[in-house]
């Protein structure tokens, strides 16, 4: 039997026998359910994730999988219908042209010339990508019956339990929309959630192919400045009301440029302060998977805490595979969830089937959780050899945060650097550079630079790297 076929023959198995268990009952165990039906773990794996995404049953993890209780996974517990209103509202007095500066994006994907070392990269060097692991999932998703068909329109919905679990909170795959990379999610997000011409509150400093997008959707970046807890939810509250903006940009985690970390104190009021704005959060958890080895236990994403419907969850498997296995995830809670849907489908149709079969494939791996604890190892080591080579040749750089999770530092430039004059001459003595500039929706308060630590071959490379700019800034300075 075809394993598309075992995974639905079992599947509808399994919805026959649920009667047999009363509410919130356990189910067999994995391995008793391969050994009575004479199926692969995998075929187990799948067939539960799709009564999960119908509510039929709930799986928790290291405990098993449980028969839904009346109403799981149907109504959220929270109160959504607020979001009737933000859905609506339209405060804008005046358009914002559509004019998009891309600098900021193509900088981090743009090659360098040859012989120059990649400090401005924004993907994991080749050496760095699970390669085999995701040749072999594609391998193996190419040859499934239905490999090469139409996929539902929301997603596979074991992949879409699959990121619905990594959340928590709750949030469950009926919540779940799969897109095609991180940035396509937050366009969708943008787009369904702001008309032309509003206010986008956004971190300052911040990830600059958002601060693209959103001028592409022809929104108004409304900066709130972060320091090394997070966005300061005073100054939250303030572009609230100033703006009237009814969404707010955020990551909590490992935030781009800075690595700052939202602290505990904080993530409850970003929530509160944004619920009584009638807003949304959209939370870009983008480098989750890019724990370093000393990070300790992370914290929750702020979707997982939000019964509600304010947080519009963006999460991706780009940054921890390959620049091309574009495939992420959506969650949201709440009538947004349509909106969100028929927009992306409007764009995009759906995301290619084979990508998705492969990041199943993929995640399901036993060489997945392999190549997560060699990444987060590698990239400790990496922060570290660069850390040490900045305070051996330029300790007159400012390093205010040594984050313990992402893929890059963001330093302090002397007072009146000409940051474009520093990356000229960074290009001349081989190294290229991502200035601080265009991570700012308004005048920057300093000079800054950002250089990553993943996107050369190694830690070598790296002590080269800070050399070469201890020359340019020798020829700046």
């Amino acid at each position: 039997m075809h394993q598309r076929s075992s995974v639905n023959d079992l599947a509808e198995q399994l919805r026959r026998d649920l009667d047999r268990y009363s509410p919130g009952g356990k189910l067999p165990s994995s391995r008793t359910l391969v050994e009575r039906f004479h199926v692969s773990p995998v075929t187990v794996s799948r067939a539960l994730a799709q009564l999960a995404a119908e509510g039929l049953v709930v799986t928790r993890p290291g405990a098993g999988a449980f028969r839904a209780r009346p109403g799981t996974g149907q109504t959220p517990a929270g109160d959504t219908s607020w979001q009737e209103v933000a859905l609506s509202a339209d405060g804008a007095a005046e358009l914002v042209p559509r004019t998009v500066d891309a600098s900021g994006v193509t900088v981090s994907l743009a090659a360098p010339p040859p012989g120059v070392l990649e400090f401005n990269g924004g993907y994991l060097h080749p050496c760095l990508q699970p390669e085999r692991a995701m040749a072999a999932a594609l391998a193996r998703a190419g040859r499934r019956p239905g490999a090469w068909g139409r996929p539902p329109l929301e997603g596979l919905p074991e992949l879409r339990e699959w990121f619905a679990r990594g959340i928590g909170g709750g949030v469950t795959a009926a919540e779940v929309l799969i897109a095609a990379g991180g940035q396509s999610a937050l366009a969708t997000a943008l787009r369904a959630l702001a008309p032309p011409g509003a206010p986008v509150l956004v971190e300052s400093p911040t990830y600059p192919g958002m601060l693209a997008l959103a001028r592409a959707a022809g929104l108004r970046p409304v900066p709130v400045p972060v320091d090394p807890d997070g966005v300061r939810p005073e100054l939250l509250a303030d572009a609230f009301r100033a703006s009237g903006a009814r969404v707010f940009v955020c990551q909590p985690l490992f935030q781009n440029p800075t690595g700052a970390v939202l602290a505990p104190d904080r993530r409850a009021e970003v929530l509160r302060i944004a619920r009584e704005a009638g807003a949304f959060v959209i939370e870009d958890d983008f480098v989750r998977r890019l724990v370093h080895a000393d990070a300790g236990p992370l914290p929750r994403p702020l979707a997982a805490d939000d019964p509600d419907g304010v947080v519009v969850h963006v999460g991706s498997l780009t940054k921890a595979t390959s620049p091309s296995f574009r495939v992420s995830a959506l969650a949201a809670r709440g009538p947004v969830l349509e909106r969100l849907r028929a927009i992306q489908v409007v764009d995009s149709f759906f995301v290619p089937r084979p990508l998705q079969e492969a990041a199943l494939e993929l995640v399901g791996s036993p060489a997945w959780p392999r190549h997560l604890r060699a990444l987060s190892a590698e990239l400790k080591a990496r922060r570290d050899a660069m850390t040490a080579a900045l305070a051996v040749h330029l300790p007159e750089l400012a390093l205010p945060h040594v984050p313990s999770g992402g893929y890059h530092l963001w330093l302090r430039l002397p007072d009146r650097t000409d940051e474009s004059a520093l990356t000229a001459a960074g290009l001349r003595a081989g190294v290229a550079l991502t200035p601080g500039r265009p991570y700012f929706s308004a005048e920057p308060p300093a000079a800054h630079l950002r250089l990553s630590f993943a996107a050369v071959a190694g830690t070598g490379e790296i002590t080269e790297g800070v050399r070469r700019l201890r020359a340019a800034c020798d020829e700046v300075f």
